[in-house]
């Protein structure tokens, strides 16, 4: 199989404009799908929390057209004063309101329409996404369009791996046919248990899995039965690099919030990318995010991130009093990949990832403080870095959590077949 050239670099100079830090959210939900709020409210909100971008991915639509709800199901919604406070924020003049059938609706105003009233050069961008929703027998896959342009609808598929592969490809198929960068990734992997790390390792189409996703219905612990995200993505690049000399996956983190009412369920600011681009474009975001020139944060900053020389450096912005551990996982060359399958009551659990050895995504190293590396010693299929500080997120999903911070794989590209 060909792949298309795929060039990790963590600092350009090429750029007129020198990269900077952009921090943004590729995950979210408004009225347009099942979010509890208009989508100017939401972009506002991220905008004045000092995000550089947002796109909102509304399930298997795009924000086109005309669209009226009526507010009792605005309000069933959890959003009791949702049209009062879209009213004081915008005015009652941008609000649209009729009488229909007794029932008073609100018009959903389209992304072309509202966009304007948000955006800011070199402040602010929205970017159009939808949620490719998709599944196979039980299982669910989700698939995110950033930058998409025309409404993709699934494209199911007789397998989850050949609904995946679908999905993908139709979203390349428009980014090629209207010459426009789409960024596709799969969302929450462990969402209903419904991918497992062999599906991520052998959909090599796929380059983007979210590693963090602020949703509490996640799965991001694992249990039992199923692994944790951390696990999943450490088998799933060990199989592509060993086994398939395929690329590895690049971790996203995301908020997918529904609810801008509460601290209940999947609320806003929990997760986010920071990408390193010279201007503050979709095309630059794309670039940028297929570049592996990014990481993902739930609530650590890093200053810089350099892999150089056979050297992967971290520069972590300190908070006072805050102590930071970061982990270098990896896997080497002949790492033994034997697995065994999940029991309970005495029977093979199906559809679930295998058990695989310690030496699969080891830590290779563990580091304290702010000025953390890892110098390679040739053998790695791949090195990463999870900075962990020993304080909670602003906004924690589960007890006990602690911010960190997730960089790219490096050090594989030595390892793909031509």
């Amino acid at each position: 199989m060909r792949f298309l050239p795929v060039v990790l670099v963590l600092f350009s100079s090429c750029t007129a404009t020198p990269p900077r830090w952009l921090k943004g959210n590729l995950h979210t939900h408004s009225l347009w799908s099942d979010g509890n709020d208009f989508p100017e409210v939401i972009s506002r909100w991220y905008k004045d929390q000092g995000y550089d971008f947002l796109a909102i991915s509304d399930h298997n639509t795009l924000q086109e057209g005309e669209r009226w709800m009526k507010v009792d199901d605005v309000v069933r919604r959890g959003a009791r004063a949702g049209l009062k406070r879209y009213r004081e924020q915008f005015g009652r003049d941008w609000v649209e309101t009729r009488r229909n059938g007794g029932k008073l609706e609100v018009r959903l105003r389209p992304f072309e329409e509202y966009r304007p009233l948000l955006e800011e050069e070199g402040r602010f961008l929205l970017v159009q996404s939808e949620e490719i929703t998709d599944r196979f027998e039980r299982r669910e896959v989700h698939i995110n369009a950033t930058n998409i342009q025309e409404r993709i609808e699934p494209r199911h598929g007789d397998s989850l791996r050949a609904v995946m592969r679908a999905n993908l490809g139709a979203v390349r198929e428009q980014s090629e046919r209207l010459g426009v960068p789409i960024v596709a990734h799969l969302n929450h992997p462990n969402f209903g248990w419904s991918v497992t790390a062999e599906d991520l390792a052998a959909v090599v189409e796929e380059r983007f899995f979210e590693i963090y996703n602020g949703h509490p219905a996640t799965g991001q612990l694992g249990d039992d039965i199923h692994a944790p995200l951390e696990r999943m993505w450490d088998i799933a690049n060990t199989l592509r690099l060993a086994q398939l000399g395929a690329p590895p996956l690049f971790g996203l983190g995301v908020d997918d919030s529904h609810n801008y009412w509460n601290s209940t369920g999947s609320t806003p600011g929990r997760g986010w990318v920071m990408v390193r681009a010279g201007e503050l474009s979709a095309a630059a975001i794309c670039a940028a995010l297929e570049a592996g020139d990014f990481y993902a944060s739930s609530g650590v900053t890093l200053w810089d991130v350099t892999f150089e020389d056979d050297e992967l450096a971290l520069q972590i912005l300190p908070q006072p009093g805050v102590r930071y551990v970061t982990e270098f996982r990896g896997s080497r060359r002949g790492v033994d990949l034997g697995a065994e399958p999940v029991m309970r009551d005495g029977a093979v659990v199906p559809n679930v990832t295998l058990r695989y050895g310690d030496e699969v995504g080891a830590v290779l190293a563990r580091v304290e403080g702010v000025q953390p590396s890892y110098r390679l010693r040739g053998d790695e299929l791949y090195v990463r870095a999870i900075v962990t500080a020993d304080v909670e997120p602003e906004n924690p999903v589960w007890e006990g959590q602690r911010r960190q911070a997730w960089t790219q794989p490096v050090g594989w590209r030595r390892w793909l077949r031509d």
